[in-house]
């Protein structure tokens, strides 16, 4: 049972009342509201009415959705009614906002809508792809064909950005470690310093002065270093979500020194192994490339399919639509065309998903293996500046001690 939020008209006084219900989805909470003598005006269920902390701990897993998809699959193919199949899958499941949402899709299709039309209802869970397939599935009647599709094009994605994922971890993870030898050395080294020296009646090299001066912000208004980077976090997701930001954000990937190949390889293998499910279960061209282009997720690359595809709707081949865009890996409108000769453009595009998926494992290696010892010098290199800032100053007035004595 979910928890929803509502706003409704009391029929028998006209009040307007404003509270919470419990129910399986958004239809059975109006249903009972309605029982009840309501008329609801907005039905919110908590977990979106909770803002962002609230969607992130309630959004469905990938795998959770990949296991609904293979064993709605199965049975299916198994000879099971589709509500049947449904309501089975639905007591296999344990995330319980996906349960929910198989409970509204039962609803829908015992009311008798597509199966394609109920999930689309849910499309922050299932994206274009999906919903796509689920269509084609219906029209060529081999919908379990199409849930294995589903699945195994999901599988495939969540195991490539694995892989890129996994590649920004250690990055991260040193630039935290360096953001902390700062913080630690300002916070309790320098301050000591400068006690020493204030003690001694001696003037700070300039280096520690540098460094005092630093401590002394961070130390006293710790709160306002706090709340600049709350402001810049805030204004800068806000921000990212606009059409400048994404145009810029986008451009950056496919641009970055090192990371860039990796992105555009990322790009292309994401787009033919997209296109290529796509065209195999039978959907056509335009609305093909029209689902690739949103599901790649990069804006540059997405005007480039956009292009093509207005190329190909005036009667150009696809191969030649896609040849000579700049973020369009030469290879693919390669092996598109040779499918366009031999009649098999989804197995060419297969062929080089899997080459460009490869290559981005080859490409994450590789990045691994150079970013390593480039992070540890910038990490000796902050290292070494902050203990320089501190025994340089110890160091002179050990050796202004020495000179006195002599």
């Amino acid at each position: 049972m979910l928890d929803f939020n509502y706003t409704a008209k009391d029929t028998s006084s006209n009040k307007v009342v404003k509270s919470t219900v419990k129910a399986d989805s958004e239809k059975s909470a109006a249903k009972l509201l309605i029982a009840q003598g309501l008329m609801p005006l907005q039905i919110v269920e908590q977990s979106e009415a909770g803002g962002f902390f609230s969607k992130l701990t309630n959004k469905v897993p990938t795998k959770s959705r990949i296991v609904f998809t293979r064993q709605l699959a199965t049975l299916i193919n198994a000879g099971l009614p589709l509500a049947q199949s449904l309501h089975t899958v639905k007591e296999q499941t344990e995330h319980k906002r996906l349960q929910a949402i198989v409970q509204d899709i039962i609803t829908a299709v015992e009311g008798g809508s597509a199966l394609s039309v109920a999930f689309a209802k849910h499309s922050d869970v299932f994206d274009d792809v999906y919903i796509a397939l689920i269509s084609a599935g219906e029209v060529s009647g081999t919908m379990d064909r199409a849930l294995e599709r589903i699945a195994d094009q999901e599988e495939k994605n969540a195991e490539i950005m694995g892989k890129v994922k996994g590649a920004m971890v250690y990055p991260l993870i040193v630039s935290l470690v360096m953001v902390g030898v700062i913080i630690f050395m300002l916070v309790t080294v320098v301050p000591q310093i400068q006690k020493l020296y204030k003690d001694l009646h001696q003037e700070l090299p300039v280096i520690t002065a540098v460094m005092v001066t630093a401590s002394e912000f961070v130390i006293n208004f710790w709160w306002l270093v706090v709340a600049i980077l709350g402001v810049l976090i805030y204004f800068g997701i806000n921000w990212s979500k606009t059409t400048a930001g994404r145009k810029f954000i986008d451009g950056f990937k496919l641009n970055v020194p090192m990371f860039g190949i990796l992105f555009r390889k990322l790009y292309m293998a994401r787009f033919a192994r997209t296109t290529e499910t796509l065209m195999s279960t039978g959907v056509q061209m335009l609305e093909t490339l029209k689902i690739s282009a949103r599901a790649v997720n990069n804006v540059h690359i997405a005007a480039a399919i956009e292009r093509a595809a207005d190329k190909v709707k005036d009667g150009k081949a696809l191969s030649v639509s896609l040849k000579g865009e700049e973020y369009v890996l030469p290879l693919v409108p390669q092996m598109i065309s040779i499918g366009e000769q031999s009649g098999g453009i989804d197995a060419m595009l297969g062929k080089a998903a899997t080459f460009y998926e490869n290559e981005v494992d080859q490409s994450i290696k590789a990045i691994s293996t150079m970013i390593e010892p480039i992070l540890m010098v910038a990490l000796a290199g902050v290292a070494g500046l902050m203990i320089g800032a501190v025994l340089f100053p110890i160091y002179s007035l050990v050796g202004s001690g020495a000179a006195t004595g002599r």
